[in-house]
């Protein structure tokens, strides 16, 4: 098992928590005072309080609660991102509203979810050419619906 180390700022009231023993995310809550108010497809920046340190080979994935997407349409800019294992600045949430009316984000809301996953660096090789496949340059729907 991986650790990760958490350093809680000082408007940090909720450390990030897996809500089940069979969880894959962790949820983030929104460190914030006051309600932020999206107006459809306006965006913010919503700070956790919480700075992280992965270890080696490690990052830690941003991702977005399917039942705030489902139910408001608030997602992530990003869609999914990418903590590197040498950030070591404030984790925050980059949502959007992508709904047709206004929703607030409330103080210790849940508002993303926080998976750690292995990464590992490719060695990159330029090559002339590359093995063909079945499939081919096909991309986009060529596989069927």
């Amino acid at each position: 098992m991986t650790v990760l180390k958490i350093e809680r700022l000082p408007h940090n009231r909720f450390l990030p928590e897996y809500k089940t023993s069979g969880a894959a995310g962790m949820d983030l809550c929104a460190a914030i005072d006051e309600p932020v108010v999206l107006k459809p497809l306006e965006r913010a920046l919503i700070p956790t309080g919480i700075k992280i340190e992965l270890e080696h080979g490690f990052e830690a994935q941003i991702r977005p609660r399917s039942g705030l997407s489902i139910k408001h349409g608030i997602t992530l800019i990003n869609c999914v991102g990418t903590i590197d294992e040498d950030y070591r600045g404030e984790v925050c949430i980059p949502v959007v509203n992508l709904s047709n009316e206004t929703y607030s984000i409330q103080p210790d809301e849940r508002v993303a979810q926080m998976i750690i996953a292995r990464v590992e660096q490719a060695e990159i090789k330029v090559a002339v050419e590359l093995t063909e496949t079945v499939r081919g340059a096909g991309g986009f729907g060529s596989t069927g619906k």
